[in-house]
């Protein structure tokens, strides 16, 4: 018999796959799952809806709480103090300091009774914690990043003060890469699981596209928000530099105006008819919107730690869909890309020539094209989905939930 879980996030439902990979999951094992998430981004509202609609399991929406902001600034400043003092700051001045919804999903997850809390993000973690603590229930994390690989010297140290204090309590820590895992285990004295970002076998097109029988090789790169950290420009300038005629279709959310830039630097390339800006679509979608396309981008790039060592849906959604994947060398797609064979090309970003190279070749010869396809469907039926990788997540909750059983 399974017991309850209340997942804790300070994403939308619409934004946040994992967590609804994991409600059904968990789900499906028998366990009540509830999951608490914000209703914060306006855009993601329609969506969110319709999954809310649907879905087994129960859903509580957290409104964004007035004065939010103004609490994050005043933490921020005695977290400051205390720093410079010489002092750590306490874990819950951190938490308002590193910013998000922690007291708004503390008090929402504060009326959901539940054997185990699962965090996600690092404000999932502070609000949690506390909740979990005050129930004598079970913690566990979902590393989806490396947080504390990311953002500002002052918000890298205040997720390693949340992190170090929290996390050691867990029970139940997954990662969704392998290099993640391991940077968690070196400094927060956890064992996580890696549980990569895969998806349901469902979402997969039913056959594949042929491959090869055309002259333009078709890219494809999707995302939440289309950003300028994300290796699109080494892209374009390599497209530029092709024989071989290839298109590019971004898919995301534009609000900072960064397509429109990518759209200029083709034009000033000579290639401003070879890019499309698209919108938004479900994550329900992303596997099928996919599948037309010849190779699909994980252009992963040095920003920060975590860019390093994640790997992301991206990667995934392109195996289900049967589209071999461009990765960045990345120190975590570089030790990906020898399980993936030939449904993969790794280049460098700092080398868009060679990278051009490599399209022409994969464009040259309509053998390697097929065999670069066919090796992605296969290994997206075969390896890479979730009814493969959703083993590890339900074995870990059950030791969780025997843990507590048997603790005095």
């Amino acid at each position: 018999m399974g017991g309850a879980v209340c997942i804790v996030s300070p994403g939308n439902l619409a934004s946040n796959p994992r967590v609804l990979k994991e409600a059904d999951a968990l789900h499906e094992a028998g366990h009540a799952v509830t999951a608490v998430v914000c209703d914060y981004t306006e855009a993601l509202r329609p969506f969110d809806d319709e999954i809310a609609g649907r879905v087994p399991w129960k859903v509580v929406r957290v409104a964004r709480p007035a004065g939010e902001r103004q609490v994050g600034q005043a933490a921020r400043g005695l977290a400051r103090l205390a720093t410079g003092l010489g002092m750590r700051a306490p874990v819950a001045v951190a938490a308002a300091a590193y910013g998000g919804p922690v007291a708004a999903l503390r008090r929402a997850a504060s009326e959901v009774p539940a054997d185990l809390y699962i965090a996600h993000y690092v404000a999932g973690l502070a609000a949690a914690a506390d909740v979990a603590r005050r129930r004598g229930a079970v913690l566990g994390f979902d590393a989806e990043d490396y947080h504390a690989g990311e953002g500002t010297p002052f918000h890298m140290s205040m997720v390693r003060t949340i992190e170090r204090a929290l996390l050691p309590a867990c029970r139940h820590v997954t990662a969704a890469a392998p290099l993640i895992a391991k940077a968690y285990a070196a400094q927060c004295r956890v064992e996580p699981t890696t549980v990569l970002n895969v998806f349901p076998l469902a979402m997969a097109p039913t056959q594949s596209h042929p491959a090869g029988g055309h002259d333009t090789i078709r890219a494809y790169w999707f995302s939440q928000t289309i950003g300028l950290d994300r290796g699109l420009q080494s892209f374009i300038q390599a497209m530029a530099r092709t024989r071989t005629r290839v298109t590019l279709d971004v898919r995301g959310g534009n609000r900072w105006g960064h397509g429109e830039r990518l759209v200029a630097l083709a034009r000033e390339l000579g290639i401003g008819d070879r890019i499309n800006l698209l919108p938004m679509a479900s994550p329900e979608e992303m596997v099928r919107l996919a599948a037309p396309y010849d190779i699909g981008l994980s252009l992963e790039t040095d920003v920060s730690e975590n860019r390093r060592f994640c790997l992301t849906n991206k990667i995934f959604t392109y195996l289900l869909a049967g589209v071999p994947v461009l990765l960045s060398d990345t120190p975590a797609q570089r030790a990906l890309a020898p399980d993936l064979g030939a449904a993969q090309r790794l280049v460098s970003l700092a080398d868009p020539a060679t990278m051009a190279a490599t399209l022409d070749d994969l464009a040259g010869s309509p053998g390697a094209r097929a065999e670069a396809s066919a090796s992605a469907w296969r290994l997206g039926r075969e390896r890479y989905n979730w009814e493969v990788e959703k083993t590890a997540l339900v074995c870990s909750v059950a030791r969780a939930l025997a843990s507590r059983q048997v603790s005095p």
